[in-house]
């Protein structure tokens, strides 16, 4: 028998565990190079990508922690950019998607086994069913690096070049020219995008306009542009990178799921039921199971946390993003007035260079299934079960006890014993009543 009565608090898990997940995001998907010696890594990106045919606006979040006059971007773009196409966001839209899209954790209640039923159509597989459905010096440059600067413009606090070059190392040669702190082997890595045709998009910071403003962070940028390709590049970003980078890319369509086109796409291991100590470290669980899943797929591959609908979620893991909100997070294809069909995709991409020898290539398709990554608890009925229905419902329990410690165990690889330790398990014998059996009749 089980018995469950309502969903609960799955805000605030959701919002754990993108503070787990997400916590170590510092990078775009391009490189970082500093104009000192300073040393800067990347571990992490979280990118949206709003796309309709050939159209796209692209946003690269930015949670730069060193100092700003250190920071410079180099990211490979497939056309050339004008200053019109390219502008500042919003931060917060990040964080909405990341609340949105999150994967949460519900739980649920017992009701009390030794209640009588009720006496309406309130059926445990319904509310299960609706918990699933949820310039000179120019010329100069292009003479001795072969590098053209095809642009050049301020938006908000970044100073922004576009460049176009002919050779890797004349490239490399002109950004170290230019106080552009590369990274080593940052010429191997540029030259299968300077064949490709591919221009640069280098930003760093105009310390000006920074100190002017009133922001205490550096912003998103934004791209629109307009081409075919329909890809990320994330193999620059690696050359700073200390081991594994983790990339959260959030997929707005107005068709359906997004997937990668030349790696495979998994969804995370979801709606299985898991030990109630696990709501006190939700975020260790998902983590733990985040990695093991890993190199159970072999690591190249992108995991699939979210896809739905925009228009409505079942459980809402935050409120759902409005008209304007949806606009700030590149969604252009909404006629005035109206608001668009959004279809969202979180992929969830680990990586190293070795592991992801091509750059990312995504592919819409039609598929408007739904899909979240969900766990859930259960919380038994602990008042008095000593009814004959509470001796079956105690053991019932009791099994699914031990199958939810399974699980941890196999999706985590926890240890079984520790996971015993922490597990509450109900008493299948005392039956929740201290006193014998008989005294039921005698007293």
């Amino acid at each position: 028998m089980e018995r469950f009565t309502r969903i609960v608090r799955t805000l605030g898990l959701a919002i754990a565990i993108v503070l787990a997940v997400a916590a170590p995001a510092r990078a775009f998907c391009g490189f970082y190079v500093s104009q000192a010696n300073a040393e800067l890594y990347n571990q992490a990106s979280q990118v949206i990508i709003a796309r309709d045919g050939d159209r796209t606006i692209l946003t690269m979040a930015n949670d730069f922690q060193g100092d700003v006059q250190d920071f410079a971007l180099v990211v490979p773009v497939p056309v050339l950019l004008t200053e019109d196409q390219v502008r500042v966001g919003d931060p917060k839209i990040i964080q909405r998607l990341d609340s949105f899209s999150a994967p949460r954790l519900v739980e649920y209640f017992d009701a009390d086994p030794c209640a009588p039923p009720r006496p309406y159509a309130f059926s445990s597989p319904a509310l299960e069913e609706a918990a699933r459905t949820m310039s000179q010096a120019d010329a100069q440059a292009r003479k001795r690096y072969g590098v053209t600067v095809e642009e050049r413009f301020t938006v908000g606090e970044y100073d922004i070049l576009i460049l176009s070059a002919k050779e890797s190392n004349g490239l490399e040669d002109w950004l170290r020219a230019n106080d552009y702190n590369i990274p080593a082997g940052a010429s191997r890595l540029l030259q299968p995008y300077i064949r490709q045709n591919l221009k640069f998009f280098v930003a760093k910071v105009n310390l000006e306009e920074y100190a002017t403003s009133e922001f205490q962070s550096l912003r998103p940028l934004q791209m629109a542009f307009e081409s075919p390709r329909f890809m990320l590049p994330i193999r620059l970003g690696t050359l700073n990178a200390q081991g594994l980078q983790d990339l959260l890319v959030y997929l707005l369509s107005p068709t359906g799921q997004v997937e990668l086109a030349n790696y495979r796409t998994v969804n995370v291991p979801s709606d299985v039921e898991i030990p109630e100590f696990v709501q006190e470290k939700f975020g260790d669980f998902y983590t733990s199971m985040f990695d093991k899943t890993y190199q159970r797929e072999n690591q190249r591959v992108a995991f699939r946390e979210y896809a739905w609908n925009m228009a409505n979620c079942d459980p809402c893991s935050a409120p759902q993003l409005t008209p304007d909100e949806l606009k700030a997070a590149g969604v252009f294809w909404a006629e005035p007035g109206m608001v668009p069909n959004v279809f969202i995709t979180r992929l969830h991409v680990r990586y190293s260079i070795e592991d992801f020898p091509e750059d990312l290539r995504f592919q819409s398709t039609p598929n408007q299934q739904f899909f979240q990554g969900r766990y859930i608890i259960r919380h038994p009925y602990r008042g008095d079960t000593s009814c004959a229905a509470g001796r079956d419902y105690r053991q019932q329990v009791r099994d699914r006890q031990e199958r939810e410690m399974q699980t941890l165990a196999q999706l985590t690889g926890w240890d079984p014993t520790e996971i015993r330790q922490q597990t509450d398990l109900i008493d299948v014998t005392a039956g929740g009543d201290s006193q014998p059996w008989w005294r039921r009749i005698w007293n």
